[in-house]
């Protein structure tokens, strides 16, 4: 046990290092890159802008995906899952009560209330700062921010599995025994409050980076969102043959339902199940890049927790203020620690990458 706890230490260092190279990376190359052109933006005095101008519907998309947008394409999808049968008999009454309560909450107490108090607090603690990296192009800073973002998520997500301290806390996103829209947000209060995205943006917004930091968390919501759909909408791209080279691009970019499914499935002796890895929230290549990512093109049968007692909706949103009365829950009084070998997915060793194409007449339904 000791020995397997020092490996884990170790690639958990090594690979902390190498995320430092890529977090640095855009920054590094955007200085080559004015280097090389001779240009000296931070020179001129400007304010935040958009370095091109997009079409209006384009801007109300972006600008409103934080308030009535994401909903709103939410809501059309979710109803085309329950159309199609997709949740099955799975949404009870307690599943509905957490999934809703979870995507509610953040969006009109949390988030909000961090960003207002942030943007309040930083004047005072960084005074001179406001807007001092305005003159970074849109770009550049949406590929910075494109990386700090999701990098930054990355190591929080994979944290909160390899570390037992952590994963209660992430755990009421893993009891869902479906996937779809409705468990997007599914998680812990706590778990959301400390997610770096939310102080990053408000911080980057109060630096003049705004724009990028809008447009990235955009992009990113709908990623996420459709990785999560029930919806298998990737399917086409690995079937149909004209569509098979944008399809191997795309599932080793960004996260996909085949690759984030199987992150939610409630076993990996199926070898389509990988709980254990596939950790990437908009971007899959972090899986790749750290070898905790595979890809299988299939679709896990079953999802969620193998020792889940469907514990109280309000337990699992605000856990360990409030504990389960379900004996033998890991969120109860006296529950254990983690729930067995199967509850928490602790990576013992360093993995490989493992891709595993299959057919595409073994692509499951």
């Amino acid at each position: 046990m000791k020995a397997t706890t020092q490996t884990n230490a170790n690639v958990i260092l090594r690979d902390s290092l190498l995320s430092l190279v890529l977090f640095i990376a855009p920054v590094a190359l955007m200085f080559g890159y004015f280097y090389i052109s001779g240009s000296k933006p931070w020179l001129e005095a400007v304010l935040p802008h958009l370095s091109f101008k997009a079409p209006a519907f384009i801007e109300a998309v972006f600008n409103n995906l934080k308030t009535w947008g994401l909903p709103a394409i939410m809501l059309a999808v979710g109803l085309v899952e329950f159309g199609a049968g997709l949740y099955e008999n799975k949404w009870t009454k307690n599943e509905r009560i957490l999934d809703i309560v979870c995507f509610i909450l953040p969006k009109i107490v949390l988030r909000p209330l961090i960003a207002y108090f942030g943007l309040k607090l930083l004047p005072y603690v960084l005074p001179a700062a406001k807007d001092s990296f305005a003159w970074v192009p849109f770009w550049w800073g949406f590929a910075i921010m494109a990386v700090a973002d999701d990098l930054t998520q990355y190591w929080y997500h994979r944290l909160h599995h390899q570390l037992p301290l952590l994963w209660r806390f992430h755990r009421t996103h893993h009891s869902a025994p479906y996937m779809g829209m409705a468990m997007t947000s599914r998680q812990n209060i706590i778990y959301t409050a400390f997610f770096s995205q939310i102080y990053l943006t408000t911080t980057l917004t109060y630096l003049g980076l705004g724009y990028p930091a809008l447009f990235v968390g955009g992009i990113k919501s709908l990623i996420t969102t459709a990785a999560h759909s029930s919806i298998k909408w990737d399917k086409p791209f690995y079937t149909i043959k004209w569509l098979k080279p944008v399809g191997w691009v795309m599932e080793r970019l960004i996260s996909t339902p085949a690759t984030h499914h199987a992150h939610h499935a409630d076993t990996t002796d199926d070898g389509v199940g990988h709980y254990k890895g596939n950790f990437g929230n908009m971007f899959f290549i972090w899986d790749l890049i750290f070898g905790t990512g595979i890809i299988t093109r299939q679709y896990p049968k079953s999802y969620g927790l193998k020792h889940y007692k469907e514990e109280e909706w309000y337990a699992q949103l605000l856990w360990p203020i409030f504990k389960s009365k379900k004996e033998g829950s890991e969120l109860s009084a006296e529950g254990p620690v983690v729930g067995g070998e199967e509850g928490f997915v602790q990576q013992e060793v360093a993995p490989q990458v493992v891709v595993a194409i299959v057919p595409a007449e073994a692509v499951s339904v």
